[in-house]
């Protein structure tokens, strides 16, 4: 389990020894989830189907000299971050590239702060939040360069801010025990910030940690307006927010929580649990959402990917089914339009498309020497093609960033 750390910096080897244990956690393999049936059956039509949806890799985008942790899309740029907390940011569409381009000048360095691996990237605007190993988030100012469109970065904070820290620093009633000896305020996270995510308005920044506490920060003044303790019983690994406001977590512990804002209180919008998701055998790496929020997957050390849908009338979420054929755990999830993509372990990235209840794998990107951290994944604005067409983006431990194309027919 992530053990939290101290507000100090007294005890780094720990906290390295922690990083590397909880790493090695979510690339473990355990045995098929068996108790889930599985939805990935074929049909004649579907194998037809299948044989006419082509992918080929456009570019392999090389730079960091880490491996890849986090990756993100906004505009007209790719957002990666590292293991070595290096980020930087490269032109969206492989298009854009000559062939007389070096992929050094296609890329500028954001920054190298803090410690560790940037766990997390989120793009508000011309404001960039990363998610870091050393316990912080730090938010980037993006600076537009004419006439070239490159950009250029500069910290506007890093959160907690010093006077949220302060304010609650002066009042004992604020302060948490982490550990015996050892207190510290509520708005700070106590180990790595492992995901980050913003409300659909973008006025809320959620975080969560390993040290199993789920944040809620404002985005206008970056203050900490919430923390919700122990909200797993081991560390939290991602985070995925639906348009309705519902707020998905999954954790080491194998769960997935759902939580909601009370907003019949004004006075107190606090969030509360809403569900308990309780199906997978072992700790859950990745959650990603369908663009209506009404289907959730979820994806483990199992080896499996779960779907879950809204019962009837809108009720909790229900498990229908399984998605399988990665030979390895689950590591990161996407979701573009109407499909699915998972990277993994085993260094594959698979594309899934789902009519009603019966899913089909449409692809298998294979091509990565390492396994698997990262994914996203966008509609192809360029194509000229009579399919549609998909970017996908993979980040691996092999240092690479690779960029997918898929053509799917049109149903």
């Amino acid at each position: 389990m992530a053990c939290p750390q101290s507000c100090n910096s007294e005890n780094e080897s720990q906290s390295e020894s922690t990083h590397h244990q909880s790493e090695l956690k979510s690339l473990l393999s355990l045995p098929s989830l068996q108790s889930v049936p599985s939805l990935t059956s074929q049909s004649h039509r579907q194998q037809l189907y299948l044989s006419n949806t082509h992918h080929h890799c456009l570019t392999t985008l090389k730079g960091h000299t880490s491996y890849i942790s986090s990756l993100t899309l906004a505009g007209e740029f790719l957002y990666t971050g590292s293991s070595d907390r290096e980020i930087r940011s490269w032109k969206r569409n492989p298009l854009q590239y000559s062939d007389s381009d070096d992929h050094e000048t296609l890329t500028n360095n954001l920054v190298a702060a803090g410690k560790g691996a940037v766990k997390s990237l989120v793009v508000q605007a011309d404001k960039v939040f990363s998610a870091h190993q050393d316990r912080k988030i730090r938010v980037w100012k993006i600076n537009y360069q004419e006439p070239d469109h490159h950009q250029k970065y500069t910290r506007l904070a890093t959160l907690p801010t010093l006077g949220d820290r302060a304010f609650n620093l002066l009042m004992p009633k604020n302060q948490v025990q982490i550990r015996r000896h050892k207190k510290c305020t509520w708005v700070h996270h106590v180990d790595a910030v492992s995901a980050l995510a913003l409300s659909d308005d973008e006025s809320l920044l959620y975080s969560v940690s390993w040290d199993r506490t789920l944040k809620i920060w404002r985005t206008k003044d970056f203050k900490c307006l919430e923390s919700l303790a122990n909200a797993h019983d081991d560390a939290i690994n991602a985070l995925a927010l639906s348009n309705d406001g519902h707020v998905y977590t999954g954790s080491a512990d194998k769960k997935i929580k759902v939580w909601k804002q009370n907003i019949e209180d004004d006075r107190k919008k606090k969030h509360f649990l809403v569900a308990t998701l309780e199906k997978h055998n072992s700790g859950i790496n990745a959650l990603a959402l369908s663009s209506d929020g009404a289907v959730l997957y979820s994806g483990a050390c199992d080896r499996s990917i779960l779907v879950w849908k809204k019962g009837s009338g809108g009720s909790g979420m229900e498990v229908v089914g399984a998605l399988r054929g990665h030979g390895k755990a689950i590591l990161c999830l996407a979701v573009v339009s109407d499909l699915v993509c998972s990277g993994s372990a085993d260094r594959t990235v698979r594309v899934w498309r789902g009519l009603e209840r019966n899913y089909s794998c449409l692809a298998v990107l294979e091509g990565h020497r390492g396994p698997v951290k990262c994914i996203t994944a966008a509609v192809d604005g360029c194509n000229t093609t009579s399919d549609e067409a998909y970017l996908v983006y993979s980040g691996g431990l092999d240092c690479d960033i690779k960029v997918w194309q898929v053509l799917v027919p049109i149903l």
